[in-house]
């Protein structure tokens, strides 16, 4: 990221003679998620959820070596048929305990969907509050220092999406 912002800087540089200087600023969005209230609170509610759902969990993995360990205590003097049943059933468990685990923590998960339910209108706070200081202060650029996201904030005069479209088209 700090390469992509060097040559960034580098590009803009050499474009001084020909236009203004570009207006950069630039935000630590840990830190704004530290700070704002609304963040912490979406936070601990997702927090509590992942607390509840880790609980539930436990509980059924501790139900499931429960079963195992009864199972392995008696499986010499079963026999075949009834060893055959409790395998199955604990299989069945397991995969229950999968089940669960992906339902609520896979990448598909309600984790994800709870995350993105209860984080996106902070974030669209935050973006908005972005903008605003971005066109108080006549800023070009907003990067946010502390994550994955180049650009928060860039405005439309320099979008040149559909120039390079219309390139693409071209060849």
């Amino acid at each position: 990221m700090k390469k992509t912002i060097s040559i960034l800087c580098f590009l803009f540089s050499l474009t001084t003679g020909i236009y203004s200087q570009p207006q950069i600023g630039y935000v630590d969005s840990d830190t704004i998620m530290k700070e704002l209230p609304d963040a912490q609170d979406a936070q601990a509610s997702l927090d509590a959820l992942i607390q509840e759902w880790q609980d539930e969990l436990s509980k059924l993995e501790r139900e499931w070596q429960k079963e195992y360990d009864a199972y392995e205590e008696r499986k010499l003097i079963m026999s075949d048929q009834k060893r055959a049943e409790i395998e199955k059933e604990l299989i069945a468990l397991e995969q229950e305990v999968d089940k669960y685990r992906q339902q609520k923590f896979g990448v598909n998960g309600e984790l994800f969907r709870k995350q993105d339910e209860v984080m996106r209108p902070v974030q669209n706070k935050i973006f908005l509050a972005i903008r605003e200081v971005a066109e108080e202060k006549g800023l070009d650029f907003v990067f946010d220092r502390s994550g994955d996201i180049l650009f928060l904030y860039a405005k439309d005069e320099y979008d040149v999406t559909n120039e390079v479209l219309d390139k693409l088209k071209l060849k």
